[in-house]
């Protein structure tokens, strides 16, 4: 793992069917999750939010 990228992948799937990408993505600074998605030329990016729609965080320190 490269330490100077602020992102991580931490999951990935992939649809040959669909052309779709899924990723889940952690910055490694402030630990925010974030979830993108690409279908053919289109994607976008957002903050992964849980119940109570706050951004979900990784415990950076494990």
């Amino acid at each position: 793992m490269d330490k100077n990228k602020r992102f991580e992948t931490i999951y990935k799937e992939d649809n040959a069917l669909t052309k779709g990408l899924k990723m889940v993505l952690v910055d490694k600074e402030t630990g925010v999750n974030y979830l993108f998605v690409e279908v053919g030329y289109a994607g976008g990016l957002t903050p992964l939010l849980d119940a109570d729609g706050k951004p979900v965080i990784t415990d950076l320190r494990k």
